[in-house]
């Protein structure tokens, strides 16, 4: 195939994405396969929240015990240590993949806007809570040394990316991803070395870019990237990636969860609260939680909407790469 036969190929597939009902989805045994759960929102003092994450995880362990790695993609708690703790506590009772990954997400920040009592403190943000501070914890849990990183499995890289700022330095960053130069210009380097692969390349940040995703237009969710711009950039350039995020917890049946524009994008519900396309929660009772599970085949990478409160799957979309 020439060049330029090559390039219609690829400019075609960047743009391609194949719905398949759960029940027509055929088992297969994939290269790689590995589930991400966003907006998980443990907190040491919520009972339902530390059901759903335990559910959440037997369920993966389950449906898909072939899954080599989990990404928690943000917003893991609140921010307090008691958290970090319970989520610990929850991982050490529930069998898991060996292989963990975080993500930052705004909720990591959350302390700032509690006294040391754990009690709404809105008036009095940030009630000696620092960045740095909630930063550091993140990064106790993550085990690394930035917000952003990178891993290899299997010979797929995934790149993880995170907010550096919250409210404290700039009140207009809001709720919304801070990007420094130093990450934008490490992802663009990152990004050209795992093109070399030919494989796709998944990307995670726990805040989507405006305008694409389900959710990603509703004024309370902000921005979402302050350097969305850029971002968004330097993503385009390579249409292999796969750009993962959560924040908006709008449910995985809704249009816009899948899109694909010059490199693809998922919203991956919430395991804690997915939420209706009016932005509205379901009724508690109803226990609902979602997650996703990705499966990567030599041709084609087949991501599979999971629902964990009835142990059921969900509609998957088949993204074909040349």
């Amino acid at each position: 195939m020439g060049n330029i036969m090559k390039a219609a190929v690829g400019l075609m597939l960047a743009s391609v994405i194949f719905a398949i009902p759960a029940r027509t989805v055929r088992a297969e045994t994939s290269v790689l396969t590995f589930a991400v759960l966003s907006d998980i929102h443990v907190q040491s003092w919520d009972k339902r929240s530390i059901r759903k994450f335990g559910a959440a995880l037997d369920d993966v362990r389950k449906a898909a015990p072939q899954t080599e790695a989990l990404v928690l993609n943000g917003d893991l708690g609140n921010g307090d240590p008691d958290d970090y703790q319970m989520l610990n506590r929850i991982l050490d009772r529930h069998p898991h993949p060996a292989e963990m990954y975080y993500t930052i997400g705004n909720h990591e920040f959350y302390k700032a806007w509690h006294d040391r009592f754990r009690r709404p403190a809105m008036e009095t943000f940030p009630n000696g809570e620092s960045e740095r501070q909630s930063v550091s914890r993140f990064l106790r849990q993550s085990g690394e040394a930035k917000v952003y990183y990178k891993r290899v499995l299997k010979g797929y890289t995934f790149l993880f990316l995170g907010t550096e700022q919250y409210r404290q330095t700039d009140p207009a960053n809001k709720e919304d991803a801070f990007l420094s130069k130093e990450q934008l210009q490490w992802l663009s380097e990152q990004l050209e070395e795992a093109d070399k692969s030919g494989k796709p390349i998944f990307v995670f940040l726990h805040q989507p870019l405006p305008g694409t995703v389900s959710g990603s237009d509703v004024p309370g969710n902000g921005k979402g990237v302050v350097q969305a711009e850029e971002l968004r950039a330097r993503l385009s350039a390579y249409p292999r990636v796969i750009l993962f995020t959560g924040h908006t917890h709008f449910e995985w049946s809704l249009p816009q969860t899948v899109v694909r524009d010059k490199f693809a994008m998922v919203n991956c519900s919430s395991v804690g609260d997915p939420r209706q396309g009016t932005d509205e929660p379901y009724p508690p009772e109803q226990g609902r939680s979602e997650g996703v599970v990705v499966e990567a085949y030599p041709d084609r990478v087949l991501i599979k909407g999971r629902a964990f409160h009835d142990g059921r799957w969900l509609q998957a979309y088949a993204l074909p790469f040349d």
